[in-house]
């Protein structure tokens, strides 16, 4: 078998065999096939899309091209989440604590933000100390003490997906559902999770932008998991409007913190909920999501959720006292408000414009090796349906310097529509499958 043969096969419309995935995925692993070549596999993927069966081998076949994690002798269950990427999520940061509250074992791969959708490694590295190099006995040894570990990814840890990957954007190739379905959850199988919820965003602040693109990529999520012997659940939330009232990497931990606490009741707080108890009943702990929600929920107004936080933080590093004092987190010297400008009821909020502002502060990056400013960001004051005054605050900027903050806060008074007329409140749990 050569690449010219794999290659010719797509380009024909044929469908690949078992076999002939498993070598690509091997192959360029080792670095055996030229870039350009994968490239022009990838284009030709693009053109004549993997059907489900060929989907799933290649998800195996990534998943089997480097190490997979063994959690034998963790206790049981062991469970996952991946979203696919928003304005504002920082999801993660509040549900692996609130889920090893509750009794499962999450070890998570994290990776970094790359455009406007944030990265958790970002995030969590905002905070000072907080290490994110966990090698798999670490990471294991980690979750056998406190019920949960999260590390980078590891370039062991599927390394075919890391050359797909990053060719993909390279290609114009990103958009193939296929290739995305096969790099998510290649990435989960090496990691060792039984269980997985998957978050497919949709809306203006997500990858996907309407809802009928999301129900397809949750729909061959769901169908490839199922192929490939996985256990997943798929929850489908909106990105219409920047998640939570923080965009940004320290004050996104500042928010989990306040979400932990009790202390935060949002559209974040709710779907965090909304993703444990959907975890718990995929996991069987639960008989079905409403209980799960409830569970979950006792483990926040119990106090559980936050010391399993703390003692997560602590032992990766990290001061555990951010949780409760986002003032100990790095912070950027000059905020500056904007105002809603007349009374009424917050009609939309363009979260893309606020993720790309966010990214322009330094909070992001457009390039793999630029730097992020762990302290830049957004406060976002009033979600979609909430009551505004005219001199009440729509947006705080967290900038460098004046020149930033002003440049920011004018294009943010152009990111937001006031309505004369009640709006209704959006929930952040579209559906789930």
């Amino acid at each position: 078998m050569t690449i010219l043969d794999v290659i010719a096969a797509k380009r024909d419309g044929h469908k690949h065999t078992k076999p002939e995935l498993d070598w690509l995925a091997r192959a360029a692993a080792r670095g055996e096939i030229a870039d350009y070549q994968i490239a022009a596999w990838l284009m030709a993927a693009y053109i004549h899309p993997l059907d489900p069966e060929e989907t799933a081998w290649l998800t195996l076949a990534m998943a089997d091209s480097g190490e997979r994690l063994d959690l034998t002798g963790l206790p049981k269950p062991w469970v996952d989440k991946h979203s696919t990427g928003g304005v504002g999520d920082k999801t993660s940061i509040v549900l692996l604590p609130l889920l090893a509250a509750c009794g499962l074992t999450v070890i998570k791969m994290s990776g970094r933000g790359l455009g406007i959708t944030g990265g958790t490694v970002d995030k969590l590295e905002s905070v000072p100390g907080f290490r994110m190099d966990l090698p798999p006995a670490e990471l294991k040894a980690q979750a056998t003490r406190i019920g949960l570990a999260i590390s980078g990814q590891t370039p062991n840890l599927a390394p075919a997906d890391k050359v797909f990957y990053g060719l993909r954007d390279a290609t114009a190739t990103v958009g193939s559902i296929p290739l995305i379905v096969s790099s998510i959850l290649s990435k989960k199988i090496a990691g060792g999770a039984e269980t997985v919820v998957l978050d497919v965003k949709a809306g203006s602040g997500a990858f996907m932008k309407t809802l009928d693109a999301a129900r397809e990529l949750a729909a061959a999520l769901a169908a490839t998991a199922k192929l490939a012997g996985l256990n997943a659940r798929l929850a489908i939330s909106d990105m219409d409007q920047p998640l939570g009232r923080t965009v940004g990497n320290a004050l996104e931990v500042g928010e989990a913190g306040m979400v932990l606490t009790g202390n935060e009741p949002s559209r974040f707080c709710e779907l965090c909920v909304d993703l444990a108890g959907l975890t718990l009943a995929a996991a069987g702990e639960t008989w079905d999501l409403d209980t799960g929600r409830r569970k979950a929920r006792e483990a926040l107004a119990s106090g559980r959720a936050l010391q399993k936080a703390e003692a997560w933080f602590e032992a990766q590093g990290g001061d555990p006292a951010v949780l409760v004092r986002p003032d100990k987190l790095p912070r950027a010297p000059v905020q500056r408000y904007v105002l809603c400008g007349t009374e009424g009821w917050m009609g939309s909020i363009d979260a893309e414009t606020v993720g790309q502002i966010v990214v322009d502060l330094g909070g992001g990056r457009t390039r793999k090796e630029d730097t992020i400013d762990p302290a830049v960001g957004v406060e976002v004051h009033r979600e979609i349906g909430m009551r505004v005054t005219a001199d009440g605050p729509a947006f705080t900027v967290h900038a460098r310097d004046e020149s930033d903050a002003e440049a920011a806060a004018e294009r943010l008074s152009r990111c937001f529509r006031i309505s004369g007329d009640p709006v209704d409140l959006v929930p952040p749990l579209i559906e789930t499958l």
